[in-house]
């Protein structure tokens, strides 16, 4: 929960109400965090946060870090936890400085609570208080630490508590009389007694799960994600625009320089130039944006480019902070080689500043897995669990592209199976203008109840690819579409047998595949764009019109025991007519996400797609 605590602070923190950079005042919020002994040596979350904290992307003005010492993790001794004698050792690398402080003496414990605040104030920088004390109960209440740490715990039976010994001091000082510590500890129980005493004790019937999730909001409200071609030619224009004597890279400029065509009907507006316009569009409509990830000013795949480097001073401009027509902050960096601790912040940012649309972005999908915890346990739970709201955006990349096991797969599974009570929206999505609209859905929602994380498995080869591309009428018209059908397939329903669905990049290499739809009256193709929320009635309703359909086809990249086989499955089974058989094309189940020879790779490929697109394949397999 550290990563979590200073991203809610950092978010306290930033004024983003104009346009630019978000104006940080360190003095707006004061991080504190209380750690575990064996889990500040032991988690690496811990370093993962020490390491960003004087970054200008997550530096929140220092953090006070109290470690609860009670030496001991569970039952395992401290000699077992850690390799140095201090658990706070690790902080040493950091140049932290750090107090250790007797707990059963709270007057010394106050004093190094004070200096360690006035150290913060003034060098604004992390401190540790290693507050050492003991555990006189065990791990909890009902714990019995004596046949695990028979010494410690027979020293600690003896040992007078905390009271005692304070009371004791102030006796031996004539600071207190004996009269007056009866009167403290009556009325301290007294006020217990009463808290107690005030709890409602009538048991009551509660309600069943399914009860519980009646209120849970279920589809987006209608939005208009389209944005005039007016505006749209003004933030473009901007986004080529940079101070006069700025010297940005000639092969750069000439690639941002090709957008142009997008707008005097020669072109298509691909990935990264769609996303600058969704995020241009939503600064002019107010909403302030943070992005942040490994190489997230550049792209992984060199795609963005938000941000300009002068190559012979090596300043930097950022064209999304001079919009004249931004009415909010815009904020970009490169993070930390972090996931967990990155995007734990993230997460906080976006529960405090929720009319921000905060974005994290992967260099790879799978790199997702260092921050597992985060997603398992607030992405996806924090709502349900405190009723925490988050608008936060996931881009993972994602896409069987022959690169190998650790680089071709987001773990679209993952997502899928913790996906209920529409957590989260779950897409895969095929064309840049649908990117740009789902974008600017997600700002239109902040602060409403209908809010909730956005994960894309984002392209990587689709970045540049023209099939993926749209024309700028997309933009100016249109909406986001859950699901999307093959243009020229289905024309005669009659005649179509089959209907293959998929999503994301093999959507795309299907379409390369069928330049001449003429061909296939017995095929319809539908890109799936959204997976969570199901979009059951759209399908049902595609589904209704063909009455001699004979089978139903999910096609996808990833083996069988993942991507959205086993997520979908049960799902296309429920709406097909009777009689309808479901069929699955794709890898078979693997034990790693993909194979990693490019021949085998290739030929892979070569067979999901015939198998999909060959009208006997299926019926003789």
């Amino acid at each position: 929960v550290n990563a979590v605590v200073e991203g809610v602070a950092r978010a306290t923190q930033d004024d983003r109400t104009n346009s630019g950079a978000p104006v940080q005042d360190v003095n707006k919020a004061l991080p504190v965090v209380v750690h575990g002994d064996s889990a500040f040596s032991g988690q690496g979350i811990v370093y993962e946060v020490l390491n960003f904290s004087q970054t200008e992307a997550y530096h929140t003005g220092g953090t006070v870090h109290i470690i609860a010492n009670n030496n001991i993790g569970f039952t395992t001794e401290s000699d077992e936890t850690r390799s140095t004698r201090y658990s706070s050792d690790s902080a040493k690398g950091y140049e932290v400085p750090i107090f250790h402080v007797n707990a059963d003496d709270p007057e010394a414990v106050l004093k190094v609570m004070q200096l360690a605040f006035e150290y913060r104030q003034t060098f604004h920088k992390d401190v540790v208080v290693d507050l050492i004390g003991y555990r006189r109960l065990g791990h909890n209440e009902t714990d019995e630490p004596i046949p695990t740490n028979s010494i410690m715990y027979n020293k600690i039976k003896s040992h007078p508590t905390i009271t005692a010994v304070y009371s004791e001091k102030l006796l031996n000082e004539n600071a207190l009389t004996q009269e007056k510590v009866k009167e403290i500890e009556t009325a301290t129980i007294n006020r217990l007694k009463e808290a107690h005493d005030a709890i409602d004790k009538e048991v009551k019937d509660v309600p069943t799960i399914a009860e519980l999730q009646e209120n849970i909001p279920n589809d987006f409200p209608k939005v208009d994600t389209t944005v005039d071609k007016a505006t749209l030619t003004q933030i473009h224009e901007e986004l080529l625009t940079w101070p006069e004597g700025f010297n940005v890279f000639k092969k750069l400029e000439r690639i941002l320089n090709r957008r142009n065509a997008a707008f005097d009907g020669s072109g298509k507006v691909d990935w990264g130039h769609a996303e600058a316009l969704a995020c241009g569009a939503i600064l002019h409509g107010g909403t302030p944006i943070r992005i942040t990830g490994e190489d997230s000013e550049r792209g992984t795949f060199s795609h963005r480019h938000v941000a300009l480097r002068d190559v012979e001073t090596g300043a930097k401009y950022i064209p999304m902070q001079h919009l004249s027509g931004a009415k909010a902050s815009f904020a970009v960096h490169n993070s930390t080689l972090s996931e967990a601790g990155v995007l734990g912040f993230e997460y906080g940012y976006s529960i405090e500043a929720q009319d921000t649309l905060v974005l994290w972005e992967a260099q790879f999908g799978d790199f997702a897995n260092g921050a597992q915890v985060l997603i398992d346990q607030f992405i996806s739970a924090g709502r349900a669990k405190w009723g925490e709201k988050s608008g936060l955006v996931l881009l993972l990349p994602h896409g069987y592209e022959g690169q190998g096991p650790e680089h071709s797969s987001a773990r679209l599974e993952r997502f899928l199976q913790l996906a209920a009570e529409n957590n989260m929206t779950v897409a895969n999505l095929s064309t840049s203008a649908q990117y740009f609209h789902i974008l600017r859905r997600q700002a239109k929602l902040l602060g409403k109840d209908e809010i909730r994380p956005l994960i894309i498995m984002s392209p990587k080869s689709l970045l540049r690819n023209q099939e993926a591309s749209s024309y700028i009428e997309e933009f100016t018209n249109g909406e986001f579409q859950s699901i999307i059908e093959q243009p020229g397939l289905g024309t005669e329903p009659d005649k179509v047998e089959r209907v293959v669905f998929s999503t994301g990049r093999l959507a795309i290499e299907l379409a390369e595949n069928l330049k001449e739809p003429e061909n296939f009256p017995w095929l319809d193709v539908v890109r799936v764009e959204e997976l969570y929320p199901f979009p059951k009635a759209d399908i049902s309703n595609l589904l209704s019109k063909y009455k001699n359909l004979k089978e139903i086809v999910w096609a996808q990249d990833e083996p069988q025991n993942m991507g959205a086989w086993s997520y979908i499955a049960p799902r296309l089974q429920e709406l097909a007519p009777e009689g309808v058989k479901v069929c699955y094309v794709g890898r078979p189940a693997m034990a790693s996400p993909s194979e990693g020879n490019g021949r085998i790779h290739k030929k892979e490929q070569e067979r999901i797609v015939t198998t999909a697109l060959t009208q006997t394949a299926i019926a003789n397999a």
